[in-house]
């Protein structure tokens, strides 16, 4: 068998040629030796992605991107499908994807963040993942956890105290909007997953489930 992994760079992201002869989770092997070992060369870049060789579901590719990600510093902003004019396609989609993230509304982060890591933003954050106990998270504005909040986090480090934190899971060390700060109690309780709020008023902070009623109070 020929290389079962094969990288194409052009000029606004990389294709991704892979084998159809290999089972699937030995592909991912594959294609994760390959990315660490490319890692250098490859460098740090927000790159378009596009995947040729072998019929691939919406769930096989997001797996793949995951094997690229953890084994690079590449960035992928967005994955295109086989087009004729795949190039134009490329940096049309990649600067629409860059604009759109880089809007000073905020930023997005993907990735757990493990106990020692500090993030900090200059605008709203996004987090797809975990925070675990023992990570930071400061942002000027609002933060957005798609996952677990079990570490600090820091809203309004620009000074406004109308900054909310939101996270599917919401049993923080300690949260801190503006110049208010709320710690967890020591002997926490039992917390289900339901999405939540945590916003500042008359200087104290208070969680509430997440719900249509307050969406319309949130302000951006």
């Amino acid at each position: 068998m020929k290389n079962p992994v094969v990288i194409k760079g052009t000029k606004s992201g990389i294709i991704v040629h892979v084998s159809d002869e290999l089972p699937f989770p030995e592909l991912m092997e594959k294609v994760s030796e390959k990315f660490r070992a490319s890692a250098g060369f490859l460098g740090n870049a927000q790159i378009a992605l596009s995947f040729e060789g072998r019929k691939l579901s919406d769930d096989d590719q997001l797996k793949l991107v995951d094997c690229i990600t953890e084994n690079s510093d590449l960035d992928v902003v967005c994955i295109i499908d086989d087009n004729a004019e795949r190039e134009a396609y490329f940096s049309k989609t990649l600067e629409e994807k860059l604009m759109a993230m880089n809007t000073n509304t905020g930023q997005f982060y993907k990735g757990t963040l493990r106990s020692g890591q500090v993030l900090e933003f200059d605008t709203s954050i996004v987090i797809l993942g975990d925070v675990n106990a023992g990570a930071q998270v400061v942002s000027a504005g609002n933060v957005v956890i798609l996952g677990k909040l079990l570490g600090n986090v820091y809203a309004g480090a620009s000074g406004r105290s109308n900054s909310f934190v939101v996270a599917l899971h919401m049993s923080p060390n300690q949260i801190r909007i503006g110049d208010v700060i709320a710690r967890s109690p020591d002997e926490k309780k039992k917390v289900e997953a339901e999405t939540k709020i945590a916003f500042s008023q008359d200087g104290n902070i208070y969680i509430e489930p997440l719900d249509r009623n307050v969406l319309k109070d949130i302000s951006l």
